[in-house]
């Protein structure tokens, strides 16, 4: 089995992040509760330090009785959704969620495993369709949309508590929910005969829980129409309460042993050592994950913003400095497009701008086809739900 370190950051030709390395030590799997909102630390603030946060956010997280809230509100910080990120990464496991989705024309929740070079593990939640839950993986991001089915839950997704569950092994995959196994594949039902390579998930990966707007006008038809159209900011939960909503009671990590043949040199960070961002690229090694500041990525973490001249003073201010203080901004980081449509870039792997701090989970420069963070800083007066407007 699995435990989680203090991890890491990194990387010679992709940048990783903080992350979960595999010994055999059981005892430290984890069991996220969200009674609070301690664990959680925004993306403007994160540097990699997996000391100081479990979870990452961008948008606004809310907390209400046991449970953290992802919020989605027409204006705002979660204009454009919520989305939590795990601080840790797991390389094969079992990883479970208790949670309820959201519900609204418009409105995603998914709970998704994704890794740096986009191999991306899913389910996700339809608003308009209480009863199913989508299931999907992804090779490098690259977009098969013959890799998506359906799986009926007995009861309502928005009503009642379910429990899903995603096993991750080398050799093969399982959708269930609460309990019952739904759907299984095969790593060797995936083999690509044009790039001649399994088109399997298999790279380090975060947990990923987040609600988003497919039905943003931003978005391309065929998002919004996959998401059942519009969001309706008139819809009772979003006139009621000011936003939409879904509840994340728990998540479970059980790591599994790292993979034979492992190239493992350490035990407190994920890098890639070769572009081809497959499994084989994969080393665990002792590598610092802690940036400077936002500026920094796996490649030159100790960058830093510039100091201001002693001569400048209040009536010749120095020059604002025009880089993205948010990591990921602008680059290909984990979960910037959450799945659908074109994020600007083509299906090789690309450079991520991120790295123990890649601490944007999901925010993107880009609201084109998939799930951008809100960054403005308009903030509720209250953090509670569910209250009436």
């Amino acid at each position: 089995m699995g435990r989680i370190l203090a991890a890491a950051a990194a990387l010679a030709l992709l940048s990783a992040s903080s992350v979960l390395a595999q010994t055999a030590d059981k005892s430290s799997d984890a069991d996220y509760k969200f009674d609070d909102l301690d664990s959680i630390q925004p993306n403007t603030e994160y540097l990699g330090d997996v000391s100081e946060a479990k979870w990452v956010s961008s948008g606004q997280p809310e907390q209400f009785e046991d449970n953290v809230l992802l919020t989605l509100s027409e204006t705002g910080r979660s204009s454009s959704g919520t989305l939590l990120a795990s601080t840790s990464y797991v390389w094969y496991g079992k990883v479970s969620a208790r949670m309820k989705s959201s519900r609204g024309k418009g409105v995603i929740t998914a709970f998704i495993l994704m890794s740096d070079v986009k191999d991306e593990i899913d389910f996700e939640f339809v608003g308009v369709d209480l009863q199913t839950a989508q299931s999907n993986y992804y090779f490098q991001g690259i977009p098969d949309y013959d890799n998506g089915r359906n799986l009926t839950v007995d009861s309502s997704t928005f009503d009642n508590y379910h429990t899903y569950e995603i096993d991750w092994t080398p050799t093969q995959l399982t959708w269930s929910v609460d309990d019952t196994v739904l759907r299984t594949l095969k790593r060797s039902e995936t083999w690509n005969t044009t790039t001649n390579q399994y088109h399997y998930p298999q790279t380090p990966a975060r947990v990923q829980l987040s609600l988003w707007p497919a039905g943003s006008p931003r978005n391309g038809e065929g998002t919004i129409a996959w998401s059942g159209g519009l969001v309706d900011w008139n819809a009772p939960d979003a006139a009621r309460f000011g936003y939409y909503y879904s509840m994340i009671s728990d998540i479970s990590v059980d790591c599994y042993p790292t993979p034979d043949g492992a190239n493992k040199t350490g035990d407190e960070a994920y890098i890639y050592n070769a572009k081809s961002g497959t499994n084989d690229s994969v080393a665990i090694t002792d590598d610092n994950t802690i940036l400077k500041s936002l500026l920094g990525s796996g490649t030159n973490m100790d960058a830093d913003y510039p100091k201001e001249k002693e001569s400048e003073t209040a009536e010749s201010p120095a020059a604002t400095s025009e880089v993205a203080t948010v990591p990921g901004l602008t680059g290909a980081g984990p979960g910037t497009n959450g799945h659908r449509g074109n994020d600007g870039s083509d299906n090789t792997v690309a450079e991520t701008d991120s790295s123990g701090t890649s601490s944007s989970p999901g925010s993107s420069s880009s609201g084109v086809g998939g799930f951008s963070q809100g960054t403005t800083d308009t903030q509720r007066s209250e953090a509670s739900l569910p209250k009436e407007k």
